[in-house]
């Protein structure tokens, strides 16, 4: 049996975890919080031909600062597909509130990059997949609901050998039913620093936010209900 690091004598498992890192403000809290619950956590981040890779070197950023025991980018190419202002350069991002699903939804996202979560995970023999989806201050995204993501995890342990051997796989949403205000309370209670975290769907090469985008606001209007300073770097 393989001993726990934090307490060798203890003779506990050692959990691994993989938890998606896209270098924003949920994915960080998501992170610190799988890292607060004992796993030993291997981030990944996808390249998946959004606008800016701000935020993945963001997110190599955290993984190291968060302590990922490793941090992976994979590549898939979602604007080969198109259909989303975060992936087709001809579809401007929205800089006004809208009605119904916005522009900046990427199609078969969430569903790629869990799919790419899992494949690892059941390498790696970890149970656990963390990802920072949230249905209460969000975008409207249906692949962020507590629907999908129950629904996906009985797909992982529908099409699995882990999962049908037994073992399984559980989908970790810990920020689902949190508001942006409590999201931004539990991370800096876990000691994140988010000015280096990028969310804006339009950030510049410096990472610095446009402060207009659906992301902007969000991010922008949990920091002023939790009571504390926006740390954005804004261009």
């Amino acid at each position: 049996m393989t001993l726990d690091n934090r307490n060798p004598g203890a003779g506990h498992r050692v959990l691994h975890a993989v938890v998606l890192l896209s270098g924003g403000l949920d994915s960080a809290t998501t992170l610190a919080i799988a890292r607060s619950g004992g796993y030993v956590c291997h981030a990944l981040s996808v390249s998946y031909g959004q606008r800016h890779a701000a935020e993945l070197k963001a997110a190599a950023r955290l993984a190291a600062v968060l302590g990922a025991a490793e941090h992976r980018v994979m590549q898939i190419d979602l604007a080969g597909i198109g259909g989303s202002a975060l992936t087709d350069a001809t579809l401007d991002v929205p800089v006004e509130p809208s009605q119904g699903i916005p522009a900046t939804y990427v199609p078969a996202r969430n569903t790629m990059l869990l799919a790419l979560a899992l494949g690892w995970a059941e390498v790696l023999e970890a149970s656990d997949i963390f990802i920072g989806v949230n249905a209460v201050d969000y975008s409207g995204y249906p692949d962020c609901r507590p629907e999908f993501i129950a629904a996906f995890e009985r797909t992982a342990n529908l099409a699995t050998r882990a999962g049908t051997e037994g073992a399984g796989f559980t989908i970790e949403a810990p920020l689902i039913a949190l508001g942006k205000a409590q999201i931004v309370r539990e991370g800096l209670r876990l000691g994140i620093d988010f000015s280096t975290t990028v969310s804006c769907y339009q950030a510049d090469p410096q990472g610095r936010a446009c402060g207009r985008c659906d992301a902007c606001r969000l991010r922008a209007q949990g920091f002023a209900e939790a009571g504390v300073a926006d740390p954005t770097r804004y261009r």
